[in-house]
């Protein structure tokens, strides 16, 4: 572990056992495992029959990326983005061909510098070995701490898939919008939560 990983941890939401689980954070620019994206696409998308790369965004160099191992095993990972001033939110789901389209948020339609600048959550999953351990809350709260270290983010939005939306009110993050439809995905919840 580095001291810049040190460093990011501090905003973790409970302490580990040394050795047994590690808590990792990249910075826009750093490099990121491959075992991160496998992660991803094992959790997220190929449960859904989507081909391997659907995993990748395309701004994925210029977010902030948060994960949990366990013996060089990746876990539980997300990843945070700060939303173009000058942007709804609105967005592909995925870099690969024929991605659904992701709504707009409504807080960010207008221009609002209350809201600014604000990020955007994506791509929270983790392993069924590694399930009602807190690893979730875990990458959300480093996610929600280097945003605001990196970024001075002072708000936080999300597109949650209905079975994780209790998950994020735990985490005191808040519905806005109507529920709605991800093509391909599923049922979904636009949440914010103000940092």
């Amino acid at each position: 572990m580095t001291a810049g990983d040190e460093m990011r941890q501090q905003g973790r939401s409970k302490p580990f056992t040394p050795g047994t689980l590690e808590v990792k954070v990249r910075l826009p620019g750093e490099d990121i495992p491959e075992s991160y994206f496998q992660c991803r696409y094992d959790v997220l998308r190929h449960p859904l029959g989507f081909p391997i790369g659907s995993e990748r965004l395309v701004d994925d160099s210029e977010a902030i990326h948060a994960w949990v191992e366990r013996d060089g095993v990746v876990l539980c990972v997300g990843r945070a983005h700060l939303i173009d001033a000058s942007s709804d939110g609105s967005a592909a789901d995925h870099a690969g061909p024929g991605a659904s389209i992701c709504p707009a948020f409504g807080p960010l339609q207008q221009i609002n510098s209350q809201n600014r600048p604000s990020i955007q959550i994506r791509q929270m999953g983790t392993r069924q070995q590694g399930r009602r351990q807190g690893l979730a809350s875990t990458v959300l709260a480093a996610l929600e701490t280097n945003s605001i270290q990196h970024f001075s983010a002072k708000t936080g939005f999300l597109q949650a898939r209905e079975a994780a939306f209790s998950f994020y009110q735990s985490q005191h993050w808040q519905m806005i919008d109507s529920p709605y439809i991800i093509e391909k995905i599923g049922p979904h919840h636009s949440m914010m939560k103000q940092f």
